[in-house]
């Protein structure tokens, strides 16, 4: 029985591997921040060698980009230095390590999908402190996996969520229209996630579900879902309601995917059709 690791396990893609992983193959050690803090060097490597995970799977994250421009400290603290603590005990045991990673390492400027070839540019310090998090994990274990992604949404605060919140509310919402990115559900990206752990393909991967909107086109599919019929504005980022300040541009192709030809994405409408039917029916 694969013996695997989800640090940051009650996070939105953490609570979707639980939920697709089969728990007569896989036993899970599942801890989050009241369990276990990445940031101790010392914790880290005690929970690792007492357990001996065969993957380590580091879901853990500040992804609030207003926090980690207020407090880049902690920014660097739990998204560079936790990813290093795991990484070190990952090459310690010989466990296979995942690292979730975002489209926020690029600077947003590109009218092209970004492949995992292309060259990091953070502008926000959550995009850098993610980057440093990245290059720990190559530089203290070769067998990794990065899985960038982009526009997650699943079992917490996310855009799907702020948007049914918003329509309850109001008879009006101004969304971004100038923010493109491919939305990703968590549940689409666990399933991703298990099957990479099974081979041995390290590397970087971009991991997005298909196709491409902005916004506005999300908002737009997320109220139409769930039957609510409210009016919707197309403003820029700066007067939204919903959006904080991202990369302009943040669609990534999914490169590697495409080239090994083993695992395909499904696409951005479909998944959240049958993630708002699951919700509606919960």
């Amino acid at each position: 029985m694969l013996k695997v690791w989800i640090v940051g396990s009650g996070g939105q893609i953490g609570s979707a591997i639980n939920e697709v992983l089969d728990p007569l193959e896989i036993e899970v050690f599942n801890t989050d921040k009241d369990e276990l803090d990445i940031t101790e060097t010392d914790e880290v490597l005690n929970f690792g060698e007492v357990n001996r995970p065969d993957v380590i799977i580091n879901c853990a994250a500040i992804t609030d980009t207003e926090l980690c421009e207020r407090e880049p400290e902690l920014a660097y603290r739990v998204n560079a230095l936790g990813a290093r603590n795991l990484s070190i005990v990952a090459r310690k045991i010989g466990a296979k390590m995942v690292q979730l990673s975002t489209d926020d390492v690029f600077d947003g400027l590109s009218r092209t999908p970004y492949s995992e070839f292309d060259d990091t540019n953070p502008k926000t310090v959550y995009g850098r402190s993610k980057r440093a998090g990245e290059n720990y994990v190559k530089e203290f274990t070769h067998k990794h996996f990065i899985v960038r992604s982009n526009w997650v949404y699943g079992n917490g605060n996310n855009f799907v969520k702020r948007v049914l919140e918003a329509a309850k509310n109001q008879k009006m919402l101004a969304v971004a229209s100038d923010q493109f990115g491919s939305p990703t559900s968590a549940k689409d990206l666990a399933k991703i996630i298990l099957y990479l752990i099974g081979t041995n393909e390290y590397g970087t991967y971009h991991a997005t579900c298909k196709g491409i909107c902005n916004r506005y086109e999300f908002a737009q599919e997320i109220l139409k879902l769930a039957g609510e019929n409210i009016e919707l504005k197309a403003v820029p980022t700066s007067e939204s309601e919903l959006s904080s300040v991202r990369p302009a541009y943040a669609v990534l192709d999914n490169f590697i995917l495409r080239i090994i030809d083993v695992y395909e994405m499904p696409d951005w409408k479909a998944s959240l059709k049958e993630y708002m039917s699951e919700k509606m029916e919960a």
